[in-house]
């Protein structure tokens, strides 16, 4: 058989066929992914990398809400500015050194106008104005936000609190205070039917709105730190009040009534720092410190309690961790009892996370954002975040600029995604009731 002269010549081999297979991020093995790229890639970015591929759309799903577990995913207020919180800390056992990572950036989302105070529920984020003309809700996993604003004209002391219903209906309540500056009215914003109400509710006690963490949200409904009517307390000789009853207050936002009072795991004096806090959106936690000037170990020690059940109507504590403040006495490190000591737990390592000015000592000229950081057997650690800018006004008058610091305050809980819409819908305007 006679062959054909193309079957004697030899096959031509392509310069494309001697080139490496490309490999794409998507062909990147999932643990890899998961546990090199998605750990440290800052929770504001996770919307872009949702967008990457549907593999790494559904690890940010897995592995950022199983990560949760071993390192702290929040943000915070610094400067009028929201941040990013990343914590993560790995106590040695033997003398090794400690190995730590704590990371804040700044959000440029939300840089258009300064934030004054964050709130956390449910993987929302509600960020309220500085000057309170307006509040935004924000859901960071899916990069949605909805600006909102007040019902009625706002005020300096309004105050705000994010929360659900037993149907998972978001809702919003405004704390609006009225020229007598100790009474309140209420009002609520229904996120789904984007309609503000007013309710005619009156708490059983005080509460301090213009407190860093008025209110924490757990489980859906919002507690707040409270005590009994001031012209019911305990006076002294000269006419001051020395000591109040202190309890909690819970707002339920099924009912959309405030509940019983709730005890608290200690007695706080007129003086004493009292901030709120919570765990994954499941328990609610508490700092106390008695800045007192007895040598008694209840005036030198910052408390930190967790509950073990809570619900609108009750609850139980456990003590998580005491701090002894007497090796620190000269220092000057103190908790601000007006708008310091946001704090956050981390309770694998047993450590906790206080936001707050750094000790005040004359010899300074500047002031500094600190977090101190906590534990067991003696650990703390504070790490300076940056100065603080004096953010007094100058007075009218005299031209004179008194020194206010603001310190940072962070939103409790640990952050875990939601797939919650909050995108205002373009048909249906803002009704007011």
């Amino acid at each position: 058989m006679r062959r054909r002269r193309c079957d004697l010549q030899p096959k031509r081999t392509r310069m494309c066929d001697l080139q490496p297979k490309r490999t794409s991020m998507c062909d990147l093995p999932p643990k890899l992914v998961g546990e090199k790229i998605l750990t440290r890639i800052p929770i504001t970015s996770l919307r872009a990398v949702r967008s990457t591929c549907k593999l790494w759309n559904a690890l940010t799903k897995d592995r950022v809400l199983g990560k949760a577990a071993a390192q702290f995913l929040g943000f915070m207020t610094m400067d009028s500015k929201v941040c990013s919180v990343r914590f993560h800390l790995r106590r040695s056992k033997e003398e090794e050194e400690d190995t730590m990572d704590l990371s804040i950036k700044q959000v440029d989302l939300l840089n258009q106008v300064e934030i004054s105070r964050v709130y956390h529920c449910d993987g929302l984020l509600l960020c309220v104005a500085k000057d309170n003309s307006r509040v935004v809700v924000w859901n960071p996993y899916l990069g949605q936000t909805r600006w909102i604003r007040p019902r009625t004209e706002s005020n300096i002391g309004d105050s705000y609190a994010l929360g659900y219903d037993i149907n998972r209906n978001h809702k919003i309540l405004r704390m609006v205070q009225t020229r007598n500056v100790s009474v309140y009215r209420y009002e609520i914003y229904d996120l789904r039917s984007n309609s503000w109400r007013v309710l005619e509710v009156t708490p059983n006690g005080e509460m301090d709105p213009n407190h860093p963490l008025y209110g924490v949200s757990v489980k859906g409904n919002t507690y707040f730190f409270a005590h009994e009517d001031s012209s019911s307390g305990e006076i002294d000789e000269d006419g001051d009040i020395i000591d109040l009853e202190d309890f909690l207050l819970c707002f339920d936002f099924t009912t959309e009534t405030f509940g019983l009072r709730l005890p608290l795991p200690f007695h706080s004096t007129i003086d004493a720092t009292v901030t709120l806090s919570c765990v994954r959106d499941q328990q609610l936690a508490v700092l106390y410190h008695n800045e007192g000037l007895h040598s008694d170990d209840r005036f030198t020690t910052v408390e930190f309690w967790v509950t073990t059940s809570i619900e609108p109507n009750s609850v139980s504590w456990s003590k998580f961790l005491t701090v002894d403040m007497r090796p620190l006495a000269l220092t000057g490190v103190r908790f601000d009892n007006d708008m310091g000591a946001t704090f956050f737990i981390d309770e694998d390592e047993k450590v906790a996370v206080v936001f707050d000015l750094d000790g005040y000592l004359s010899t300074e000229s500047a002031r500094y954002h600190t977090a101190f950081i906590s534990g067991k057997d003696g650990f703390f650690k504070p790490v300076t975040l940056g100065v603080a800018p004096n953010v007094g006004e100058p007075c009218p008058r005299t031209g004179h600029i008194p020194t206010t610091y603001r310190p940072p305050l962070v939103c409790s809980s640990t952050y875990l995604p939601s797939l919650v819409q909050v995108n205002q819908q373009r048909k249906r305007k803002e009704r007011h009731v």
